[in-house]
């Protein structure tokens, strides 16, 4: 099956890049938002083909994935088809809704000829799509394997363009905690706030894997991937009870909680234990690899696919 899909999220795509289909790609010279081509920090297989505009109408396209409303437009233009129409499309919800939030429409409401694929649940409770068909597949992550040592009595933070989204990503709060204790901020655009920049993913997760605890801050995204990944690692979470995260993480990997004095009492004691950390760390692990296996990930994805196709 050749699936054509735009590179949005890096770590979701590297996920979903793992299954046994061709993956079609689009890039511009300007590696711009809608033609980032291949990804330069994550690694994907060679199934993973990049395509021109030019080159996109000459392919046999099966299947379309769509993750932001420009691209229905792009879809029409340089495939010649319509989306959901003459071409079978699945769009991949990966945000949480945002402004009136209780009556928030979403782009492709009252859209029957298309499939809306929400990340989490809550996404799903949270986004009113009319009678467009919605389902959840839920994440999945590639294993990193337990590479947690927790040799840093620190905490690390990752979160992409952590200066812009502010208030979503907790940036805000990094000031209070790193008064509980040290504290490393990772991600793309990061530096601007004393972080540490946008590192290749395998390089990431080794310097993740080496301190004490993961913290999770975000008020309002969907579910951040990179604490999966971190879990995936066997680090203990001290995180905001939002969005997806109560569910995600069990009470024996961390603390979870909306009240920041709770959470700051939980980041000090973790960061002084690391039996505890560890032990939480392991428990975070076999969570993660429970719910979001890359495994169930794929399973749940190729259905989806064969159902939209058929």
């Amino acid at each position: 099956m050749n699936v054509f899909l735009w590179h949005v999220h890096g770590s979701w795509t590297t996920a979903f890049v793992q299954g046994p289909h061709r993956y079609l790609v689009p890039r511009l010279p300007d590696r711009s938002a809608f033609g980032r081509g291949r990804a330069e920090t994550w690694s994907w297989p060679a199934s993973v083909e990049e395509v021109t505009p030019e080159e996109a109408r000459q392919r046999a396209v099966d299947v379309l994935i769509v993750q932001r409303p420009e691209e229905l437009a792009l879809a029409r233009s340089w495939l010649g088809r319509e989306p959901g129409v003459d071409l079978p499309a699945l769009y991949v919800e990966h945000n949480a809704p945002a402004g009136a939030v209780p009556s928030t429409r979403h782009p492709v409401a009252d859209r029957p000829e298309l499939t809306l694929v929400h990340v989490t649940h809550w996404n799903r409770l949270f986004w009113d799509a009319g009678s467009t068909r919605s389902v959840v597949v839920e994440h999945g992550i590639v294993d990193p394997g337990y590479l947690y040592t927790g040799t840093l009595p620190r905490a690390v933070v990752v979160v992409n363009e952590a200066r812009r989204r502010g208030r979503v990503t907790g940036t805000d709060l990094i000031p209070r905690f790193e008064k509980a204790a040290p504290l490393d901020l990772f991600g793309m655009d990061s530096a601007p706030l004393g972080g540490h920049g946008n590192l290749p993913q395998a390089v990431l997760h080794r310097v993740m894997a080496r301190r004490r605890v993961y913290l999770h801050l975000c008020r309002w995204t969907s579910l951040g991937l990179s604490l999966l990944e971190a879990m995936h690692l066997g680090m203990p979470v001290v995180a905001l009870s939002t969005t997806e995260v109560p569910e995600a993480v069990p009470r024996e990997a961390g603390v979870v909680s909306n009240r920041l004095d709770h959470l700051e009492a939980a980041l000090r004691r973790l960061v002084a234990d690391p039996a505890e950390a560890r032990a939480r760390g392991l428990a975070a692990r076999r969570a993660a690899q429970r719910r979001y296996g890359l495994a169930r990930f794929l399973r749940d994805w190729e259905l989806l696919l064969q159902e939209v196709v058929a």
